[in-house]
């Protein structure tokens, strides 16, 4: 099951430059620009260090204001649309003990253009389920892009060997 992990930035923007004093000095105003992004990572550590291989590169002055998990039941990633949408999904079930309906609350991301579109993403995502759910939030997030977590053969060392080869050695 993925960890999912929103990761928070910082850095300073030039915005324009002004005339300051007689002698024509120039000042560069900054702002200050805040991004998140969603990491999939195994710890806090993981999920740090994923964040500054993807912002190292675009941003050369930038500080990670803020790295904490966030529970997701899951994520979908379609083909089109930038903005990324929070959903609250409920449905019902039954509790074996008590034999009492419970209701459970899964929050899902989605991307879309709207969140008209993020809600009918997400009704057409899970049309195949069972039990009947209510869709009850959509919320626009701040996050600018999701980063699944991929196997990166490339950080493993050359002197590695399987398992399998080092036992029959033996």
């Amino acid at each position: 099951m993925p960890s999912w992990y929103l990761g928070k930035i910082r850095y300073q923007q030039p915005i324009d430059e002004m005339a300051i004093g007689t002698r024509n000095e120039s000042l560069i105003k900054q702002k200050a620009i805040t991004e998140a992004y969603l990491i999939d990572a195994v710890s806090y550590t993981d999920a740090e260090a994923r964040l500054y291989g993807i912002v190292a590169d675009n941003t050369p002055d930038f500080q990670v204001t803020g790295l904490s998990p966030m529970r997701l039941s899951d994520v979908f990633h379609l083909e089109t649309g930038e903005k990324w949408y929070k959903c609250k999904v409920v449905y019902t079930t039954e509790d074996k003990r008590s034999g009492k309906e419970k209701k459970v609350v899964n929050v899902m991301l989605i991307n879309a253009e709207t969140v008209k579109e993020a809600y009918e993403r997400i009704q057409d995502s899970l049309k195949t389920m069972l039990v009947p759910f209510d869709i009850t939030d959509v919320n626009l997030t701040p996050i600018l892009e999701v980063v699944p977590y991929e196997k990166d053969d490339e950080a493993l060392s050359p002197n590695f060997r399987p398992l399998s080869e080092v036992a029959q050695e033996v």
